[in-house]
């Protein structure tokens, strides 16, 4: 497996970990009446998220985050791998995304502005990076 596969691998399970950290709270705070309902915003008096407060509403927020970040980074891995273009510049790309996205969690959950979205940055440089390296 090259380093990239691994590093999308690893940004997968941290996806995982990620729900688990939002979840918990989630259900503790709405309730499980809530959370296995269909959801639907008439029958819970708004949307999921408009019910989550503080850092469990961060925590959602940065699911969904990550959920549309993975995206592009998947696509660079893809095209990386598939195109036989692996190397230790964009092994480093890889491995520095997926350190961002670990820090993104805390600093999101606590609210660390600028921080939050320089962190975002990083990740997102790391992945057009990535891209870029497999055109030229």
């Amino acid at each position: 497996m090259t380093p990239e596969l691994t590093a999308l691998t690893l940004a997968a399970l941290l996806q995982v970990v990620q729900f688990g950290l939002m979840a918990v709270p989630a259900n503790l705070t709405l309730g499980v009446v809530k959370t296995l309902s269909p959801r639907d915003r008439d029958r819970m008096g708004g949307s999921l998220e408009e019910q989550l407060t503080g850092k469990t509403a961060r925590l959602y927020r940065a699911l969904n985050n990550h959920f549309e970040a993975l995206i592009l980074f998947t696509i660079a891995v893809v095209v990386v791998t598939l195109s036989g273009q692996s190397t230790p510049f964009t092994a480093a790309c890889a491995w520095t995304y997926l350190a961002a996205r670990v820090l993104y969690v805390p600093a999101y959950a606590f609210g660390l502005s600028p921080w939050r979205s320089l962190i975002w940055f990083v990740g997102f440089l790391a992945t057009l990076a990535m891209l870029l390296a497999a055109l030229l």
